[in-house]
């Protein structure tokens, strides 16, 4: 019996010092950079999974004082953690440039880069933060196969897969949800965004449109923004550089109980700098919310508003440039911006196989302006002689503003036993607009500036027109062998243009009222294959653009044109060498363009839009990342393409087996980084942007030579303070951003000189 009892005596010890060692920890999943909680991170204890965090990133586990658990999440560093009652919040740092990151633009869910059979580019949160960028050419040209031009304040055009164009061949989104609506495309829609918001941008470049709809041609450009933190965090910052550019930014977060919001700002304005009438002023501020009701279902609410104002300097012609005069022909010209947007999306996931998500959307969109590119001279050429007054000119002050009343559904299922998955959506856009055009007359010196001008009572354009976009698509995913996955997408769009003319037919807006339809079938179907570290992928992608609404009634007669069609065939991979040191990623496309609007020059002599044009898009797109330590990072994005014409007469000029004017035969970003280990709040680096030759014009008879920039930045981190100093075009080159030829004489749109930015940051949080 004493021995019995001794041993009951030893089990009962052991028993009750055992539970003394077992606790309840709990806390919150976070991302270490943006503090945003990760919902869905496996928590495990001797490879054994105890729990997952939540929806609000919150978790539970019970685990043993002496226990290491290791957190991990799609996209994250896997995280070793020793229980702390004390501080138990879980910070998991993201992977940069690997085949784990995950993306949310190719299929329209989550999931990771290496399943996607796209190519598909990330700038992510750390080149965000690190950059310092007044805009976002200054990030987004680091990606392969992109050149965003700066026309500078924030304005552009863009290239991806296509020559430098304002086309609407190009799609931005916010959120997955497109900024603007089909058919009144604006090139400068990136205006419309709040930097101070951006958590990461995704570019998917080749035809997105079986996804996500009309003009995702040549490359959807997805930004993704940041949500609540899980805990109270903010920061203010102010820079300015010797360009004339000032900015104050704000942000600041918390999360409370079920409830989360994050409020972000900035103001910047510009006054003064090389270019004269070249100021500019921008006032941008969002606001994002989320309320978790259960695990399962989540709200999240987010309204934009962005007011934006700018001197519109246009481009010097040859001899202003050659001469270095920077002097405006005018300072009246100007673009005044006003967009607001709101968005109600509900989350419900019904289990770990099924998730529906419904979006409310409304916007609110005014543009004015009194645009430089408008000017004409009533001085000029006709039949060989030169005809009206040559003190006169004139241009045109129009507006532009709509509505938008949208709903967005989308299911995605997950059929576990086939190893499958299937998401569907639709989507009801309603957007009503306005256009109003009215004519200036200007006067003109003998130099050739244009001194003032007065508004008559002759409206150019004045119009109304209803646009209402009914959409579905089908996306299936099946794995069919170890690694080897499909990926086919369908989608059906229907647009109703009803336009309202509120002139007579014999003005410029001359169409009768009018309603046209059009419909589209656009399929994708692609194949991705990964063993290990390597991967490869090929697609079938097509695209197509309704006719805009400027294309298809103003100036027309006879309002009718169909869609632009493009397709797309690709062969692409990625890999990683020695054990993450060396990504590498790669595309080869083939792109043809059909039924291209152009200008046909009839009969009588007058011109008249067309679906006649054919183009050819050839391209391979490269992109290195190699560190081969931690202190050092080099990485080189890159493009070879060209782009040419197959069947393009247009008014009169016959371009067939020309190349396309704007378009450069190779880009190129690389860059040096590095953080010297005897100083690591320090960091420093090199940035190398090149821009080969190409046509100023599509006859081909003369090019520009292209530019080498050279950008060097430079930050060191104390505390919570964080200070910068980024030189922009250090070598300080005379260029051109984008150049080019035309009727009236070649034009050339300068780039900034060697540009001196600093700023100072201050890092409000509870840690």
């Amino acid at each position: 019996m004493k021995t019995l009892a001794f041993f009951v005596g030893i089990l009962c010890a052991f028993t009750s010092y055992s539970r003394a060692q077992t606790i309840e920890l709990q806390g919150k999943v976070i991302d270490k950079l943006t503090m945003e909680p990760i919902a869905g991170a496996s928590i495990k204890v001797n490879n054994l999974n105890i729990g997952k965090s939540d929806a609000s990133g919150s978790y539970k586990v019970s685990v043993l004082r002496t226990d290491t658990l290791y957190v991990s999440y799609a996209g994250f560093q896997t995280c070793c953690y020793q229980p702390n009652i004390d501080d138990n919040v879980i910070a998991l740092e993201q992977e940069i440039q690997t085949l784990k990151e995950i993306v949310v633009t190719a299929g329209r869910v989550a999931e990771s880069r290496r399943e996607s059979p796209v190519a598909i580019s990330t700038i992510g949160t750390l080149i965000l933060k690190e950059a310092k960028a007044n805009s976002i050419d200054q990030v987004l040209n680091k990606a392969s196969g992109v050149f965003m031009v700066n026309l500078g304040n924030e304005q552009h055009q863009m290239s991806i897969r296509q020559p430098m164009t304002t086309k609407s061949l190009f799609l931005y989104l916010e959120d997955g949800i497109p900024v603007r609506t089909t058919g009144l495309y604006n090139h400068n829609a990136l205006i419309e965004m709040n930097m101070a918001a951006m958590k990461q941008i995704e570019v998917i470049r080749g035809p997105a449109s079986a996804m996500y709809g009309a003009e995702a041609i040549g490359g959807a450009v997805n930004v993704i923004t940041l949500s609540a933190p899980a805990q109270a965090t903010g920061q203010i910052s102010i820079q300015a550089n010797t360009n004339g550019y000032k900015r104050t930014d704000i942000q600041y977060g918390d999360s409370f109980g079920r409830a989360g919001v994050l409020v972000s700002g900035y103001y910047a304005d510009k006054n003064g700098g090389r270019l004269q009438h070249s100021d500019f002023s921008k006032a941008a501020l969002s606001v994002k919310s989320n309320y978790n009701f259960n695990a399962g279902t989540r709200m999240v609410n987010g309204i934009s508003y962005n007011n934006y104002y700018s001197d519109m300097f246009g481009a010097l012609d040859s001899s202003h440039y050659a001469g270095r005069n920077f002097s405006s022909l005018n300072n009246f010209t100007f673009r005044k911006v006003k967009a607001l947007r709101i968005k109600s999306q509900l989350d419900h996931r019904w289990n770990d196989f099924a998730e529906t998500k419904a979006s409310l959307v409304y916007r609110d969109n005014r543009i004015d302006q009194n645009p430089a590119y408008k000017i004409k001279n009533d001085y000029r050429r006709v039949a060989g002689t030169y005809q009206g007054n040559p003190f006169k000119a004139h241009g045109e002050i129009s507006t532009s503003q709509f509505n938008t009343f949208a709903l967005f559904l989308q299911h995605d299922q997950k059929l576990e036993k086939l190893g499958s998955k299937i998401s569907a959506g639709a989507n009801l856009d309603f957007s009503p607009s306005k256009y109003q055009a009215d004519y200036i007359s200007i006067d003109k010196d003998e130099a050739g500036y244009f001194t003032g001008y007065s508004k008559s009572d002759s409206a150019l354009s004045s119009y109304s027109t209803a646009i209402t976009n009914l959409a579905s698509y089908l996306s299936y995913n099946q794995k069919i062998w170890r690694g080897l996955k499909l990926v086919a997408a369908i989608r059906y769009d229907y647009y109703h243009y009803n336009y309202q003319n509120k002139l007579s037919g014999t003005a410029f807006s001359g169409a009768p009222n009018t309603k046209n339809n059009f419909q589209s079938f656009t399929p994708k179907l692609g194949l991705t294959y990964n063993y290990q570290n390597v991967g490869f992928y090929t697609n079938f992608s097509q695209g197509f653009v309704p006719p805009q609404i400027s294309e298809l009634y103003q100036g027309v007669k006879v309002p009718y044109l169909s869609p632009q069609k493009f397709y797309n065939y690709e062969l692409g991979g990625w890999l990683e060498l020695y054990k993450g040191k060396i990504f590498a990623d790669w595309s080869l496309y083939s792109m043809k363009g059909t039924d291209e609007i152009i200008s046909v020059l009839a009969d009588d002599g007058t011109s008249k839009n067309e679906n006649a044009g054919k183009t050819s898009h050839l391209g391979f797109e490269y992109g290195l990342n190699y560190r081969p330590s931690a202190e050092l990072k080099l990485r080189l994005s890159a493009a070879n393409s060209r782009h040419t014409f197959i069947q393009f007469v247009e008014k009169g000029l016959n371009y067939n087996g020309n190349v396309m004017a704007g378009a450069p035969g190779f880009l190129a970003n690389g860059e040096i980084s590095y953080r010297p280990a005897f100083l690591k709040d320090l960091r420093t680096s090199v940035e190398w942007q090149h821009q080969s030759s190409y046509w100023l014009d599509n006859i081909n008879s003369k090019k520009y030579g292209g530019f080498n920039v050279y950008n060097v930045r430079g930050a060191y981190q104390f505390k919570q303070f964080e200070v910068w100093l980024n030189i922009l075009n250090a070598a300080d080159t005379y260029y051109s951003v984008a150049a080019s030829k035309s009727a009236s004489g070649y034009s050339y749109n300068l780039g900034q000189p060697r540009t001196f930015n600093t700023g100072i940051s201050y890092q409000l949080s509870k840690k």
